[in-house]
């Protein structure tokens, strides 16, 4: 914890720097100043810059004092490189000055590049110019800031002294525009769909409700962009996604956020076969853009991303790592005994593929380490995907797994208005019953698709965990700049 006395000696005594600035005619909090060159360029190409003049500004890391020279490290965006700085180059009054700063001051520095005897690739100072004052002490500077709640909070301490942190959110920017460069290249079309929504639906999921005071209706934060993209597939927009937020009022771990990003496409005259492809593809492409590798190492275990991926239908992943084979049980009441013989308990009534989902959920996901299709989930379970013809119980239906999570969801879509009434109709009968998660009945929705829409393969992954798989982050929290938290008081 901070010592709030010195915390506040100090600050007391950045206010009186800051006095003394005011009082020499130095505007503390600066005006626009030139940038011309970064760090990083400057360390990567020193035969380049060897010898000459370069410009640049951040923020002051370390100063070290040695009478009429100084040595001091500053920070951009990409990394810190060090400047020397002499009397007899700088004059009195603006050496004076640099040593009344501070860490964590900003200044503009001009200078030319050179390498110390020590063999350190350095700016030799000429001029700098007072940017922004710093009125709060960084953390202590040899041992950054590593309390997990204070970085997530103040986000802003966590960028500057935990350089791995800006490197993360620079990846997580980098897959973004990766996955918004493959579907363009596919032919996809970014749209924008609402985020209040007057039926919360797409997914089953509990939404918050918010009040629209000139309609003074209820509406919900979206949970899912799903039906209003396939509206625009009836309508004739035959690739479209979107890359934006959902919310759910739901609970909160080390892989779930109460907002997070989603991408969810949708693709006429395709199928989940093409969703599978599609996903594995795309995924391997981003990783090799950004990593230079499609073999990842994710909480020190390694992980091939490349295609092709395992396929494995629920019913024979549930087999391979229970014994217990769906495929052979009659009803639900046989279901259910197999679940309590796997120490998996049951107190409301289920059916048998609710049955068979919760047992994958319970004794599956977590042994699947490599990238793995989950393919043909229980109708129950799946209210928005098409049912398959010689199996009416089951769904064409995927989820993509990677080291026991599933980052994505995908269907061969419902396109039959009647079937998908009556889905709705079961899921309205169930949120009667009680379950805050289960869909809305949407009579638009349903409309929509008596006009008519093609055979549609759709996918939906989670940004997020994406991004954490990629940057190796343990936990949502990590990736998200400003995730949800907790008051403090």
């Amino acid at each position: 914890m901070e010592d709030l006395n010195e915390v506040n000696k100090l600050i007391a005594e950045r206010l009186n720097h800051l006095e003394e600035l005011k009082e020499s005619g130095i505007d503390p909090f600066g005006s626009k100043y030139e940038v011309e060159n970064k760090a990083e360029d400057i360390l990567d190409n020193f035969e380049e810059y060897e010898d000459e003049k370069v410009k640049l500004a951040g923020r002051l890391m370390a100063i070290r004092t040695h009478g009429k020279a100084s040595f001091a490290d500053i920070q951009d965006v990409t990394g810190r490189i060090q400047l020397f700085l002499k009397y007899n180059l700088l004059g009195e009054e603006k050496y004076e000055l640099f040593q009344d700063l501070d860490i964590g001051d900003i200044i503009g520095v001009e200078g030319e590049v050179f390498k110390t005897n020590r063999g350190e690739i350095s700016i030799r100072v000429t001029d700098f110019e007072f940017l922004t004052k710093s009125l709060r002490p960084l953390p202590e500077k040899f041992h950054g800031l590593k309390d997990k709640e204070l970085r997530y909070r103040q986000r802003y301490l966590d960028l500057i002294v935990n350089p791995e942190v800006k490197d993360t959110f620079i990846k997580r920017s980098q897959i973004i525009s990766y996955i918004r460069s493959y579907l363009e290249e596919k032919g996809f079309l970014e749209v924008e769909t609402p985020m209040m929504h007057r039926i919360a639906g797409g997914a089953t999921a509990r939404p918050f409700v918010t009040h629209h005071n000139a309609l003074d209706i209820d509406l919900y934060l979206r949970i899912a962009p799903e039906l209003y993209l396939k509206r625009l597939i009836v309508g004739g927009l035959e690739k479209v996604f979107e890359i934006n937020r959902n919310f759910r009022n739901e609970g909160m771990s080390y892989k779930h956020n109460p907002e997070f990003t989603m991408l969810e496409l949708y693709q006429a005259h395709a199928d989940y076969h093409d969703m599978m492809e599609l996903t594995e593809d795309m995924v391997s492409y981003i990783s090799e853009k950004v990593l230079g590798t499609t073999n990842i190492v994710y909480e020190e275990t390694e992980i091939d991303l490349s295609a092709p991926w395992e396929r494995m239908t629920m019913v024979e992943a549930v087999k391979e790592y229970t014994g217990v084979d769906f495929a052979e049980i009659a009803d639900d009441e046989e279901a259910i005994t197999e679940a309590k013989n796997l120490g998996i308990e049951i107190e409301d009534p289920l059916s048998k593929g609710e049955v068979l989902n919760l047992i994958f959920e319970e004794r599956v996901e977590d042994k699947l380490i490599q990238p793995v299709f989950i393919y043909d989930y229980p109708i129950e379970v799946s209210p928005l995907a098409k049912k398959i013809e010689d199996n009416p119980e089951f769904t064409y239906r995927f989820e993509p797994f990677i080291y026991g999570r599933e980052i994505g969801n995908a269907f061969t879509e419902l396109n039959d208005p009647l079937d998908q009434k009556e889905r709705f109709a079961d899921q309205a009968s169930k949120r009667e019953a009680g379950d805050d998660e289960a869909q809305m009945m949407d009579e638009d929705y349903v409309k929509a698709l008596e006009y008519g829409m093609p055979p549609t393969g759709g996918l939906g992954i989670g940004i997020d965990r994406l991004v954490m798989f990629l940057t190796d982050s343990s936990s949502i929290k990590d990736v998200i700049l400003f995730p949800t938290m907790r008051p403090e008081n």
